[in-house]
């Protein structure tokens, strides 16, 4: 007969910054690189990180300052986008394609323009699509 084992329920410690700002700044030069594939202007990678255009063009050139909580949800978010479309398409250029490609389901707009909307929410909406697309949460 299995005997049953006890189950830790106590919570975590919290954390005040889940994120460190090494591993946001990591974050940041791998979001780089994923939009340079995707082939967006600084326009809208400012926008995508809710920053102004200057203070994302000197990020870029010089290294990110201190990166915000909501900063370190848009650059995670990002990130588990570019996992989620490796995971379903097997060609890597599909993929970054995809996200200027028109999409029913976001009614003929594409994951960029809904990403645009430069809500952290907007950016949320397409990697939770591109999740339940993989079978993933």
């Amino acid at each position: 007969m299995l005997a049953l084992q006890p189950v830790d329920t106590t919570a975590p410690a919290f954390r005040p910054d889940p994120i460190t700002q090494d591993e946001a700044a990591a974050m940041f030069r791998a979001v780089l690189n994923l939009f340079g594939k995707w082939e967006l202007t600084d326009e809208q990678a400012a926008t995508l990180l809710d920053m102004p255009v200057r203070s994302y063009r000197r990020w870029k050139a010089e290294g990110p300052g201190r990166v915000s909580r909501d900063g370190a949800a848009r650059l995670s978010n990002l990130m588990g986008i570019h996992k989620a479309l490796r995971i379903v398409f097997s060609d890597a250029q599909r993929g970054y394609a995809w996200i200027k490609a028109g999409n029913s389901a976001f009614a003929g707009s594409s994951a960029l323009d809904v990403m645009l909307g430069g809500e952290l929410t907007d950016i949320m909406r397409v990697r939770r699509y591109l999740d339940a697309e993989r079978g993933g949460w």
